[in-house]
């Protein structure tokens, strides 16, 4: 069994992938092709914003964002404290300050009120200048961004959206990458939408961003001009192939893979419903595009032999993450360091993530919930 099966995803996709393949391979226009340009086109009227700019990764998206800003040294962003460390490390690197946030023991996602919190004692310490908010749309589900756009407004913060796991995720309709001033996602090949190696893209409506990101994605080029650079920049472009891979499999996502992703999901929660797991939390109106299906263990469970147990049943599980943001080594001794997020602590030791893809079967589920309850009362 695949945690994300991606090889059956290319049988059902085999035809159109390899053809688009061809015509770039053919056309030999590898960088910057025409297929780049049609993706940022289908993606931006997806999304629902004017501006779609493709990058090399989804850690650079959030680089170049936090550029655009001019976000640095004295800054403080607000980060969750459970997410991935791109989140927090792309404004270390700018000389910003993550500050970690609590998250929301239903969602995974960051806590309001803890991150209001966290605004006023920056505020009184004194040291930082509060500059922007990194709300992660962690797993697949948007963040409470009912809550946290006011929260922005009211602090006169800039909301950056880190979806690198929320693509086709939305709100009430409003899809994910679109809530943020400006918002970013991943095109990592076990991402919701993913091409055949690192990829990633940046969405907005404001206009003077959007040239401005052009421009430092390539070396901070003036327009067409590639040679006459009028800014500092990086390299960071999606690739010709990774674009002419990514537009058939958007056109499945589209049009079934996230139906059936969710699908799937439901699946999970019904048959796991009294399995004694805590599972994952849907609000109305709110869609997830279902990046990881995670659950926590109950109390004194070992997830080490459960994987174990899951593992020697062919049945792959991951964790997703076991150490909280203020306590990586890279914050060590530093001001994020100090963050105080109980929740955080208690999901890394207790969360479980299952396979999940849009090719699951009811029956590959029933395995999996089947062994899974099983290893939970060995």
């Amino acid at each position: 069994m695949q945690f994300r099966d991606l090889q059956k995803q290319y049988e059902v996709l085999k035809d159109q992938i390899d053809a688009q393949i061809n015509d770039v391979v053919t056309s030999a226009h590898f960088i910057s092709g025409p297929q780049v340009k049609e993706l940022e086109s289908q993606l931006a009227e997806y999304v629902g914003v004017k501006h779609c700019i493709t990058c090399a990764n989804g850690t650079d998206a959030l680089t170049l964002a936090l550029m655009a800003w001019g976000i640095g040294e004295g800054a403080a962003v607000f980060v969750p404290d459970f997410t991935f460390f791109s989140s927090g490390e792309c404004p270390a690197y700018e000389g910003a300050t993550p500050v970690f946030v609590d998250v929301d023991p239903d969602t995974f996602n960051m806590d309001p009120a803890k991150l209001e919190e966290a605004i006023l004692k920056v505020q009184n310490d004194g040291k930082l200048i509060p500059k922007v908010v990194v709300a992660v749309d962690l797993f697949g589900l948007p963040a409470d961004y009912d809550k946290i756009i006011p929260i922005c407004e009211k602090y006169d913060l800039l909301l950056l959206e880190d979806g690198a796991q929320g693509f086709g995720g939305s709100i009430r309709g409003k899809m994910a990458c679109s809530f943020g001033d400006i918002s970013t996602t991943s095109f990592f090949p076990a991402k919701p939408l993913g091409c055949y190696g690192d990829g990633g893209a940046i969405f907005t409506d404001n206009d003077e961003w959007a040239a401005y990101l052009r421009s430092i994605c390539v070396h901070g080029k003036s327009g067409n001009d590639k040679y006459n650079n009028i800014r500092l920049g990086m390299n960071s472009r999606l690739d010709t192939i990774q674009a002419a891979v990514l537009i058939p499999k958007f056109k499945a996502f589209a049009e079934y893979e996230l139906d059936d992703v969710n699908k799937a999901a439901a699946w999970y929660t019904d048959k796991l419903n009294d399995s004694g797991l805590k599972l994952p939390v849907i609000a109305d109106g709110f869609v997830s595009s279902w990046a990881q299906y995670t659950v926590q263990l109950p109390e004194g469970a070992d997830r080490a032999k459960i994987q174990e147990f899951m593992k020697s049943q062919g049945i792959p599980t991951m964790v997703y993450y076991a150490k909280p943001m203020h306590k990586q080594g890279a914050f060590e001794g530093t001001y994020s360091c100090e963050a105080d997020c109980p929740v955080t602590d208690g999901l890394c030791n207790k969360v479980l993530s299952l396979p999940m893809h849009p090719y699951l079967t009811e029956e590959l589920v029933d395995e999996v919930v089947n062994n899974l309850v099983k290893a939970i009362n060995l």
